[in-house]
């Protein structure tokens, strides 16, 4: 790792050369000298014994930067990456839910929170990525126990949030 790390003179060329903006010289640079120790660690760095040592492994590292900036400059996060020094106030409208959606939601919760413990469980349990039929199994009732539990659960919730608004 000590031959690699001395020879970043190379790496920090090719990035430059390739038009790698400063401040992601670091993260590019890291990739590279990631890059080349795992090469390394798996056996893939095998000079030519006729070659002088050094400029072979310069060589090499040079090979593996092109192609890690090649990769860098072509993902889609540094193509369309606008950098503006306030983003918000590009925005013509105002970011996240409406005032009234806000509302609507803290009712929602505010009613939730007025049910029975089994009530609030059977409600959840549709939003489970499990169908109704395994949590049924998972709490040891039949479905069409749960499927008439959740009904009850949602006529509560319905009468709950008509006595709110």
């Amino acid at each position: 790792m000590e031959a690699i790390l001395a020879e970043r003179s190379v790496i920090v060329a090719v990035l430059i050369a390739s038009g790698v903006p400063r401040r992601d010289h670091p993260d590019v640079e890291q990739q590279v000298l990631m890059g080349a120790w795992n090469s390394v660690r798996r056996g893939m760095y095998r000079p030519d014994p006729t070659q002088d040592a050094r400029k072979a492994l310069r060589a090499w590292l040079y090979g593996i930067a092109w192609r890690k900036t090649g990769h860098y400059l072509g993902s889609a996060w540094v193509r369309r990456a606008v950098l503006h020094a306030q983003p918000l106030g590009l925005l013509r409208e105002p970011v996240g839910p409406s005032l009234e959606a806000q509302v609507a939601a803290r009712e929602t919760l505010l009613a939730i929170e007025g049910l029975k413990p089994w009530q609030r469980d059977i409600l959840l349990a549709v939003d489970d990525p499990r169908s109704l039929v395994a949590f049924a199994k998972a709490n040891g009732m039949r479905p069409g126990t749960a499927a008439s539990r959740l009904r009850l659960a949602r006529e509560a919730l319905a009468l709950q949030l008509r006595r709110r608004r």
